[in-house]
């Protein structure tokens, strides 16, 4: 019994879960709105940013962990001023996304997810099942980090300091 849990053990710790490094189709071509309520395609975005590292920060003025890792955050943007931030809100509501950047005072580039976190072809791709969650995306619009939910994820640093 124990050599068959160790095999058992043994395949899974070998297992590789894929980490995307190119948004699918369904999902570059899926609407974000901007702050002016204006509906623009995710490779839109990206391609207004392009030659440039890009941040990706999902979350909502409701989120406590969100909230939470906002001085971080700040901390991450001011310690790297050639990446471009870009900011994508799952408020239930237009009036509290907005709110929230206010509040917040979050600079970047936002945008609103219309059909929240659990629908749409965005969110659908990136598995987004908890905020915050982080991407970032390199200068030639590859995937370079897929999956963070913790702004202090050590990850986040070695990603935006690669080259």
């Amino acid at each position: 019994m124990t050599k068959y849990f160790l095999f058992i053990l043994l395949i899974f710790s070998n297992c590789t879960f894929e980490k995307p490094t190119e948004f699918s189709e369904k999902a570059m071509n899926d609407l974000l709105l901007n702050i002016d309520n204006q509906a623009i395609p995710w490779k839109e975005i990206l391609q207004n940013h392009q030659e440039k590292k890009v941040f990706v920060a999902i979350w909502a003025s409701w989120c406590a962990d969100c909230v939470k890792g906002i001085p971080e955050l700040k901390k991450i943007q001011s310690e790297n001023p050639s990446v471009s931030f870009i900011f994508i809100s799952v408020d239930r509501n237009m009036n509290s996304w907005k709110n929230g950047i206010k509040k917040y005072q979050l600079e970047g580039t936002h945008f609103y997810l219309p059909k929240g976190m659990k629908n749409g072809d965005f969110a659908d791709f990136i598995g987004l099942s908890w905020i915050p969650r982080y991407l970032i995306v390199d200068e030639i619009g590859k995937i370079a980090l897929f999956k963070a939910t913790k702004i202090t994820d050590k990850a986040i640093l070695e990603t935006l300091k690669a080259n």
